[in-house]
């Protein structure tokens, strides 16, 4: 039977009419839904961890807008809480975890095996996602990448410039690969669950893939990406993954062929002129709208989009933020994005 979700059309290579559609983060606290939900979990880990709730939440976007893909609703810290990191959030901060510095730090990490019971309600999700879906709309798995996690696992929060790991990665090389090591084995399993329990294509969020440069790209960035896609397409033949190295700039340029990923997620501070002369030539890619117009909206919401659309439509394109949706946007500003999308006709 032919593949008839849009998403899946565009991650097989087809050039699309009107490119799908959906947005990262979009199920978050711009929605009112959303809030509501979250505060019935009673915070975020709790949403996370209660399958019922992070569907909910999950389809929220899908019922209000019609999006042609839901991601799972999940954290990329999820993981290493799974791995033995302690893991909790600051009101107001985000995010923090116990830190690795030393041998004796990583010492109680766990293997890529002992993940699953942590991590079963995340599967959960996924499972009823698959059921209950409606049979347009793809379902896509996510993890973090190892470099990006790796990034949280060290500082133990997030940090502008990612200094922590930069310096474990220069004073203690070998500690640094044995954790990025551990978080690539763990993720080819974290992700081959997802996928059996219904995820049609997975995610690998890069997000501080733009602070490695040079050989360091390639070793932290390029090299576990390409590890992880390889295992997953042995493990799942026709498998699509979308790879996100946030910020790579000019490591955007072959990183499709490099590491064997099927779409490449673009974030905003390249153009769609440039990537599709430079990354779209090698397949699908994703993107690139920038946050800040769901919350300015306007004319200049609609002109952009027209542009990203008409730079794209040569080739096979699904329409996205070059970052997530940021709380303080406003829905409706997501409604004319999806209809101005929906009647671009390219030149």
């Amino acid at each position: 039977m032919p593949e008839t979700k849009k998403l899946m059309r565009a991650l097989a290579g087809e050039v699309l009419p009107t490119p799908p559609i959906w947005m990262m983060r979009q199920a978050g606290r711009y929605l009112p839904e959303y809030r509501a939900t979250r505060a019935q979990a009673g915070d975020f880990l709790s949403l996370c961890y209660n399958s019922e709730l992070a569907a909910e939440v999950t389809l929220q976007p899908i019922r209000r807008y019609g999006f042609d893909a839901a991601i799972l609703f999940a954290d990329i810290l999820l993981l290493p809480q799974a791995l033995g990191a302690d893991l909790w959030f600051e009101t107001g901060e985000g995010p923090r975890l116990s830190t690795i510095t030393t041998e004796a730090d990583f010492a109680p990490i766990k293997g890529k095996d002992d993940i699953h019971d942590h991590l079963a309600p995340v599967y959960e999700t996924v499972r009823i996602l698959a059921r209950e879906l409606p049979k347009e709309t793809a379902l896509i798995g996510f993890a973090g990448a190892p470099w990006t996690v790796a990034t949280y696992m060290i500082a133990g929060r997030g940090t502008p410039d990612q200094g922590p790991a930069h310096a474990l990665r220069q004073e203690n090389e070998p500690l640094f690969a044995a954790l990025i090591d551990r978080l690539t084995e763990a993720t080819i399993e974290y992700l081959d669950q997802q996928v059996q329990a219904g995820a049609e294509t997975v995610k690998l969020f890069d997000s501080w893939a733009g602070s490695l440069k040079g050989d360091a790209f390639e070793t932290y960035a390029v090299a576990p990406a390409k590890r992880i896609i390889s295992e997953l397409k042995a493990r799942h033949p026709g498998l699509p993954v979308i790879a996100f190295p946030r910020e790579a700039g000019d490591g955007y340029v072959g990183f499709a062929r490099k590491t064997g990923a099927d779409c490449v997620a673009l974030d905003n501070s390249v153009t769609p002129e440039w990537a599709a002369a430079h990354v779209q030539v090698d397949g699908c890619v994703q993107g690139n709208l920038a946050s800040s117009h769901m919350v300015t909206g306007g004319q200049a919401l609609v002109d952009e989009t027209r542009r990203i659309v008409e730079a794209f439509s040569k080739g096979p394109h699904i329409f996205n933020l070059g970052h997530g949706i940021t709380p303080d946007a406003d829905p409706e500003n997501v409604q004319i994005m999806i209809d101005t999308v929906r009647s671009t006709v390219p030149a």
